[in-house]
């Protein structure tokens, strides 16, 4: 859908304005050595994890050490699904710390003033995108935030354009429910004030299993009373 490219596009100029501020005299007085704001590329490239940039001399930039994450560990990714409208994305993109100054204060998009473009990158990708499954159902896909370092939800537009246009919507939230499924209610519904009716647990045997205290080795193994405990 191209969600992805303008994320990567809308992180990436945020990359780019913060070390051009830097080249262009550093009234912020930004320390290269206190960047945290890496950059990204929709590929998992083991290589580019860590890398020296700024190397060339005087009109290349600055040197410095950065590197790469993947896009959906984008912190836009994360601030996308979270956004109520554009003007709320922009308000949310402009409190991105990207570096800390010399004294230690932090830096933001906004102190930069990268907000306003970046929100321009994003004004289609913030809309959700209605597909239809193998079965003739339809299904809004937007956004893919991780659940470990960030909420593993998708977007609360998607849920409340979903809400609207159907008798039932049914989400779901990323890895386990003591992650995944704990940010849903602790995040995702506190900020778009969802109160959900139903929960729907999706859960193994052999995970119960686990769960009643059995190892790895014995999962395989029947015991009705592991999977009981596992339930408790």
């Amino acid at each position: 859908t191209g969600d992805f490219h303008a994320i990567t596009s809308a992180h990436m100029l945020l990359s780019a304005m913060l070390d051009n501020h830097i080249q262009q005299g550093n009234i912020l007085n930004i320390d290269p050595r206190r960047i945290v704001w890496k950059r990204v590329v929709d590929m998992n490239d083991r290589e580019l994890r860590n890398i020296v940039v700024g190397l060339g001399g005087k009109a290349h930039g600055v040197p410095r050490q950065d590197g790469f994450d993947i896009t959906v560990a984008s912190e836009v990714m994360a601030i996308l699904c979270l956004a109520n409208s554009l003007k709320d994305l922009k308000e949310r993109l402009s409190k991105i710390i990207v570096a800390y100054s010399y004294a230690g204060e932090p830096i933001t998009a906004g102190m930069i003033k990268a907000q306003g473009a970046m929100a321009a990158l994003l004004r289609d990708a913030i809309k959700p995108n209605l597909v239809q499954t193998l079965e003739n159902v339809p299904a809004i896909i937007h956004g893919g935030p991780f659940a470990n370092i960030a909420h593993g939800c998708n977007s609360v537009m998607a849920t409340k354009t979903a809400m609207k246009l159907a008798e039932y919507t049914v989400t779901e939230a990323g890895f386990g429910a003591d992650l995944g499924a704990e940010k849903f209610f602790d995040i995702k519904c506190r900020y778009a004030g969802l109160k959900p009716d139903a929960v729907v647990l999706v859960a193994t045997v052999r995970a119960l299993k686990m769960h009643g205290g059995v190892p790895k080795t014995g999962l395989a193994v029947p015991n009705v009373e592991a999977v009981k405990k596992g339930l408790v």
